[in-house]
């Protein structure tokens, strides 16, 4: 089949199961010695914003470099849109855009042919897209590139591909060298590209950014994954914190699935800590009520607890 019949494919119509987007199974990558994909699966559905985690090390690049055709899977399998990222690159990429943690430039070009050239690989950039990104993010395009900071590097590259009328986004670290206020704007935008059906995969070390995009999670470690599915299917497996202040001493010795429990008597009342699993939530929360309640504060584990208890675990629980 030739590019062309492909790229005319890929446009029309998707065969059957391109509700997966990205789909990898048992993959698969040596680099002589060196394995960084030990059987990884990975599934993101069309228009989810999927949060991919792990270390350093964990084989998140090397994933998305497969699946961008720039490196050749050494065994398993792996799909883009229902395509073979490596022998179809070309139309596939027609249909996606890129963000790199670490961007390079053209350092004679100002920002705005920078941003002209990186769109024109994804098909071109709406004028009226382009300038309200280029407001949203405060660039000025003006400048030659050798004259950016990283962080300005960082904003050509997100403001090409966000503009970019693609179906997927992958993104790699995509905030690197923003300000937390330049961060704020690229959630927001992110979250209009979803609302407008754009898959994303975001791989990125901050978790709390995940946490506030991603309706799925995968978490990979040494090649393989270790866990994937929603924040609410992930906290099924860990513990609540609950702090509570009651009018008297709650009984909650021999309740199981409550660790950590600290009681504090002052001021006539009790101050109350601790976890709980969540098959026990109801039962705590009921006991506290019966003792009094005067103050109750819930906190569901974070992305980083969830992360840090799902690696230490080591099994897919999903």
């Amino acid at each position: 089949m030739s590019q062309s019949t492909i790229a005319r494919g890929v446009a029309a119509g998707d065969p059957p199961g391109a509700e997966l987007v990205v789909r990898a199974s048992g993959l698969v990558k040596r680099y002589r010695r060196t394995t960084a994909l030990d059987g990884l699966d990975l599934e993101v559905r069309a228009g989810e914003v999927h949060g991919f985690l792990g270390p350093n090390g964990a084989g998140k690049s090397t994933t998305i470099r497969i699946l961008l055709g720039l490196a050749r899977k050494s065994g398993g399998e792996v799909s883009l849109f229902g395509h073979d990222p490596w022998h179809h690159t070309e139309p596939l990429h027609r249909r996606l855009a890129y963000v790199p943690g670490d961007v390079a430039l053209w350092p004679g070009l100002s920002g705005g042919q920078c941003i002209d050239v990186l769109a024109q690989v994804h098909g071109g950039i709406r004028a009226d897209w382009r300038q309200e990104l280029i407001d949203r993010f405060d660039l000025d395009p003006s400048k030659r590139a050798r004259d950016y900071s990283k962080g300005n590097r960082q904003k050509v590259s997100l403001i090409a591909a966000l503009g970019a009328e693609v179906d997927l986004l992958v993104l790699d670290e995509p905030t690197s060298g923003l300000d937390p206020l330049m961060e704020q704007v690229f959630q927001e935008t992110i979250r209009e590209r979803a609302a407008d059906g754009v898959t994303v995969l975001l791989s990125s070390h901050i978790l709390g950014e995940v946490e506030a995009l991603a309706s799925r999670v995968s978490i990979i470690r040494q090649g393989k994954r270790v866990t994937t599915g929603t924040l609410a299917e992930l906290r099924r497996h860990t513990r609540t914190n609950i702090h509570a202040v009651t009018r008297t001493t709650p009984r909650l010795d021999g309740v199981s699935g409550v660790g950590n429990l600290d009681l504090k008597e002052s001021d006539g009342n009790t101050e109350v800590r601790l976890s709980v699993d969540p098959t026990a939530l109801e039962e705590v929360v009921g006991r506290l009520h019966t003792a009094g309640l005067e103050t109750l504060t819930v906190t569901p584990p974070s992305l980083d607890e969830l992360f840090l208890h799902a690696y230490a675990d080591g099994g897919d629980q999903a």
